[in-house]
């Protein structure tokens, strides 16, 4: 088991409260996330991902149903990301069009027409890997261009996956958000679009739109437990950077659910808790994690949070949880080595840690307080996210095969 003193943990009292001071969901609303939807749909290759059930995890745990949802598949890109950016880049032509991208297919966008009447466009973001590569695809497929910045210690894999999708990217020596600071005066230097996933004051529309596109992979799991004649879940864990992804999948709960919503969870590494850190400091203010955050969940290590996201987990979710590396890498070796009769799931760093604390809550008495007050039980039924699978291959090996990072 993992040192119960690495993780640490905030329930959220308003998160049950009435809504009527709370940050506002309604641009996610179901209005919303049908044409959502509709438009990843008009998309080439689209498919749902799969959605798992681990039936003897489930009992080996002692709750009614642990549910997966495995963005590995998705548009064969190994990571969820790219349902934010293709919207977002979808949106900004339609705009650019004016036309309502509820009414407009992706044949439409790529046709010579349009082509016509925008020219050439360069859009710009700063990225781990999963959200540049996005980008990057959906900029090619638009016949546009791309310029992606990493921060240091990013994956050379990861960097060429960028640069396979057409983009000129290149790896820095700054830190996630100096790095998202740089693409920012490079868009504003050259005429470029700058299409990031996290909001500060005055950037908020294209975030904003990236996490709409996000509850495409959510609507598409509720529409997966009611084909299954599954009842919802009881509760959702969700992972956190910079809060897009967590905010926007919190926000359509919320939206859909109400009252009756799931309890919902966030987990973030240690070295970037940024959404732990903000929730601690009770003042109702994003607070930032500074420094290289050396965690291996490198999609996860943003010190700044998304202020739109950051307001939407304040508001509505149920706990916040930073846990050390090793809480992901059990998590990864849970889902690639299941319990006979259980499916096999390739998760990454990033993909893993929902599955990882779960199974510690479950099965580590020292953290009893934390499953007390989560009402986990026998009758819980679990949905967590697998947000990317081995985008990083060589470090998913070293991790699965070698045991890096070992439970404490």
């Amino acid at each position: 088991m993992t040192n119960n003193n690495e993780i640490g943990w905030i329930s959220n009292p308003i998160a049950r409260e009435a809504e009527g001071n709370k940050f506002s969901t309604a641009f996610l609303s179901r209005d919303v996330v049908n044409g959502v939807r509709n438009f990843h749909k008009t998309l080439p290759d689209y498919e749902r991902t799969p959605l798992h059930i681990l039936k003897k995890l489930a009992s080996h745990l002692g709750v009614d149903e642990i549910m997966v949802k495995d963005e590995s598949y998705r548009f064969g890109l190994n990571a969820f990301k790219v349902l934010g950016g293709s919207y977002a880049l979808g949106n900004y032509i339609c705009n650019k069009i004016g036309e309502d991208i509820d009414k407009v297919s992706f044949e439409k966008l790529i046709s010579k027409e349009v082509k016509d009447k925008i020219g050439d466009i360069t859009f710009v973001t700063a990225t781990d890997g999963n959200h540049g590569r996005g980008v990057a695809w959906m900029a090619n497929k638009l016949g546009q261009k791309s310029v992606v910045f990493m921060p240091k210690g990013s994956s050379n894999i990861r960097l060429e996956n960028i640069r396979a999708e057409g983009a000129e990217a290149s790896i820095t020596d700054l830190n996630y958000d100096d790095a998202v600071r740089l693409a920012n005066k490079y868009a504003e230097e050259n005429n470029g679009v700058m299409v990031q996933d996290t909001a500060w004051e005055g950037y908020e529309e294209i975030p904003n739109w990236i996490m709409q596109g996000y509850t495409t992979l959510i609507d598409e799991a509720v529409e997966q437990i009611m084909e299954m004649g599954k009842e919802m879940p009881t509760h959702v864990f969700l992972q956190a950077g910079v809060g897009s992804f967590a905010g926007a999948i919190e926000g359509y709960l919320a939206e859909k659910f109400k009252g009756e919503r799931p309890i919902t969870t966030v987990v973030e590494p240690n070295e970037a808790a940024c959404i732990y850190k903000s929730a601690l400091m009770k003042d109702g203010d994003p607070h930032a994690v500074t420094g290289d955050m050396p965690t291996i969940m490198a999609g996860l290590a943003c010190g700044e949070p998304n202020i739109n996201g950051w307001k939407i987990l304040r508001d509505y979710a149920d706990m916040y949880i930073s846990c050390p590396d090793n809480v992901s890498a059990r998590g990864m070796r849970i889902l690639g080595n299941p319990l006979k009769g259980d499916p096999k799931i390739v998760s990454g760093e990033s993909g893993a840690v929902g599955l990882g604390i779960v199974s510690l809550i479950l099965e580590d008495s020292s953290l009893k307080e934390i499953a007390e007050n989560l009402k986990l039980d026998e009758k819980s039924r679990i949905l967590v996210i697998s947000t990317e699978g081995d985008t990083d291959p060589e470090n998913y090996r070293r991790i699965t095969w070698d045991g890096l990072y070992q439970n404490k």
